[in-house]
């Protein structure tokens, strides 16, 4: 099954690390990452309770590691786009429909929550393969950290074994650079560029490619370009 990890983004307050620990073994999760959180005391291990294994064992990352390391990325919003025409929140799915799209992947998926304050950034949202959102009330829509994440593992506990292995970060981000350069070939507009590749980053991100797909994908591309150099 995929080895989901619960990625914490500059938390602001160790209560709700503490208490994300726990709710994470409720559900069975262990692999919790840090990235710049606040410092860790007694609050955090007091709200962890009989998690503090999960505590202790949190693996302190920078973002840059996260999605370099990870095979699939999910990043978790409150906050999403109006219209398809901003794509850096959309689309985005529900809790049940990101168990759905991760349930066959046999490697590493990285759940990201953002600060307590503003949540993530653009630039952390760009480089994700998916966009989650948590339906709630018009009313009140910010849910506490720790609740947003027990939302997250109730959907994603007892996952299926995944039956394929994805392209990594590795293939991925080659992938990416690939199309930028081809976007180059063909004089894409520079004003339209960084649209361009967030939709792109959208689109096959959530298509969960194989290595070989991503290798005929190049292949494609590399036709391409051969006829565009040697055209009459």
């Amino acid at each position: 099954m995929p080895e989901v990890s619960i990625v914490l983004v500059e938390p602001l307050y160790e209560g709700n690390v503490g208490f994300t620990a726990r709710v994470m073994k409720n559900f069975g999760f262990t692999r919790l990452v840090l990235v710049n959180p606040c410092a860790l005391g007694d609050d955090a291990i007091m709200r962890a309770a009989h998690a503090r294994d999960v505590l202790d064992g949190a693996r302190r990352m920078t973002i840059d590691d996260v999605y370099r390391e990870f095979d699939f990325v999910v990043a978790t919003t409150g906050e999403v786009s109006k219209s398809v025409c901003t794509p850096m929140r959309m689309p985005y799915y529900a809790p049940a429909e990101v168990r759905e799209a991760v349930a066959d992947i046999d490697g590493t998926v990285a759940i990201l929550f953002g600060r307590e304050n503003w949540g993530l950034a653009n630039t952390e949202l760009a480089r994700a393969n998916l966009i989650c959102t948590i339906p709630t009330s018009e009313a009140y829509p910010i849910l506490n950290l720790s609740h947003a994440v027990g939302i997250l593992c109730y959907e994603l506990a007892n996952l299926p074994r995944g039956t394929y292995l994805l392209a990594g970060q590795v293939e991925m981000e080659s992938l990416y650079r690939h199309i930028e350069t081809f976007l180059d070939r063909i004089d894409h507009p520079d004003f339209k560029r960084e649209n361009t590749m967030v939709l792109l980053r959208r689109v096959l991100g959530r298509t969960k490619l194989t290595v070989r797909e991503v290798s005929t994908m190049h292949g494609l591309m590399r036709r391409t370009e051969w006829h565009l150099e040697n055209k009459e």
